[in-house]
């Protein structure tokens, strides 16, 4: 007998845009480029872009379709992503989602007395641990900007604090344009050497263009360093809704994939090849108090929009979720929060980043972060669906208990039930009266617990002490040029 199809597994996922709709913001961002143009404040990039036919004119720059198509078809459409251990870690093409933690705060939630401070080096530090012992969380950023090293050299003392802590791929912003080099030396240090870092790339360059239509030297500068090295990297613009974008979501995404495809061309055509996302970062502006939201439904929705145009192309996207305006660990943050990780997740964006942030990403937070592991996991386990096969039927199991049994002593339970059932590590399903003989802790008690516990217990695989000590010289000669150079 012949049972076509009969083994099946469906994730679950929704759509926000027809393919009309798709191919509508495709032909607006297409004729943002050729038209409208973008300024351009990088002179080698300048030439780059005439060279292949762009028509220039002082620093903005009009660029034809034919250009950027080319570049689209010698983009990868998929990138390998290795742990700081050369394993395989993540697979980022098609629907597959990522999610890693928050990012370039001012401000940390102290991990182990709840106070808001100025972020230090070792918050950050903290932070990679707390993210590296998190099963749901799949990669990390530094967990704020530090504001205890000199601005110039924090590049090189945030990269040696996460990659010390966490064996997880990173996304690395950096400063300028030498501290991007000596991240990338450092990164080489813990690979073994330029080639394997090529080979096993553990780290992702994430160069921000300035929305609407802006690229500044030093921007250009890191993603031209990324591409010389053929790693990959993230240009993320970000689009305000009302004010550095237009306030209607199909303006903004056809704003966000002009500046998406922009940034892809810079790539390709200064190395043709070199893996790049097709990203931005699209966000609420509240008018009542003129500030960034990173919660509002309007991103998540415009987030999974532009993952379709990116995944109508065959290129990697980008996203933002398990964040929170909240300055608590309170309700507010646990919806803003579940609301975007499940949101974007099925809306099949690759890596989802800023799992952690607090106060419009003013304030990084580990405890946040562990919340947001929990919800992430939840999300995984609703949006994996389920399989439907002869074995998970159970036709045989339903006969022999009939009516009135119960399955919890069959084998086919202890089998799947680990699969089939998601079990918190945080949320509270206990009898109320077990509940309060264990101290009636609601939900922030529990995060703040567990976050104690990871910083007191947690061990991750170490460096070795000659990769330490390389780190160690690097980031000291590394600041004393930095300073040296970009202070005076």
């Amino acid at each position: 007998m012949i049972q076509s199809s009969f083994n099946q597994n469906r994730s679950v996922f929704f759509r926000v845009l027809s393919d009309d709709q798709i191919w509508e913001i495709k032909r607006a961002a297409f004729d943002i480029l050729q038209k409208t143009g973008a300024k351009i404040l990088h002179k080698e990039a300048r030439q780059m872009l005439k060279k292949a036919g762009a028509i220039v004119k002082d620093d903005v720059v009009k660029i034809p379709e034919y250009v950027v198509q080319e570049c689209i078809q010698s983009a990868p459409k998929g990138i390998t992503i290795f742990d700081r251990n050369k394993n395989r870690a993540l697979e980022v093409e098609g629907r597959k989602s990522y999610y890693g933690t928050s990012t370039a705060s001012p401000n940390t939630r102290d991990a182990l007395t709840g106070e808001i401070h100025e972020t230090r080096v070792k918050d950050i530090a903290r932070g990679a641990m707390v993210a590296d012992a998190l099963p749901n969380i799949d990669w990390v950023m530094p967990m704020g900007s530090s504001q205890d090293v000199p601005a110039f050299a924090a590049d090189v003392h945030e990269f040696e604090a996460v990659v010390k802590n966490t064996t997880k791929p990173l996304v690395f912003i950096g400063y300028s344009k030498r501290g991007f080099e000596l991240v990338y030396e450092m990164a080489a240090a813990v690979a073994g050497g330029i080639d394997k870092l090529r080979a096993y790339p553990f780290l992702i360059a994430y160069p921000e263009p300035i929305t609407p239509l802006v690229f500044p030297p030093e921007v250009v500068d890191r993603m031209f360093i990324a591409a010389d090295l053929f790693m990959p990297q993230i240009p993320g613009p970000t689009q305000q809704l009302g004010a550095t974008a237009p306030v209607t979501l199909a303006g903004a995404l056809a704003l966000a994939i002009a500046e998406g495809l922009l940034s892809l061309t810079l790539v390709q055509l200064r190395r043709t090849g070199a893996p790049c996302f097709l990203s931005a970062n699209v966000s609420g502006f509240d008018m009542a108090t003129t500030t960034l939201s990173i919660a509002s439904p309007e991103m998540s929705l415009g987030l999974s929009a532009q993952a379709e145009v990116a995944q109508s192309f065959g290129l990697p996207s980008w996203g933002l979720a398990g964040a929170t305006d909240s300055k608590l660990l309170d309700a507010q943050a646990g919806i803003e929060s579940a609301f975007s990780i499940l949101a974007q997740g099925l809306g099949g964006l690759n890596l989802i980043h800023d799992v952690g942030y607090m106060n419009g990403g003013m304030i990084c937070s580990a405890e946040m972060l562990v919340l947001g592991n929990e919800v992430v996991g939840m999300a995984k386990r609703f949006i994996r669906g389920i399989e439907v096969t002869p074995e998970t039927l159970a036709r045989d199991v339903i006969q022999k208990v009939g009516p009135g049994g119960n399955f919890l002593q069959e084998e086919h339970t202890f089998r799947h039930f680990r699969q089939e059932l998601w079990m918190p590590t945080l949320m509270s399903r206990q009898p109320y009266g077990i509940w309060q003989q264990e101290g009636s802790k609601d939900m922030a008690v529990r995060v703040q617990e567990k976050v104690k516990e990871i910083l007191e217990s947690h061990k991750n695989s170490q460096l070795p002490d000659n990769t330490l000590s390389a780190l160690e010289k690097l980031k000291l000669d590394g600041e004393k040029e930095l300073t040296e150079r970009y202070s005076g």
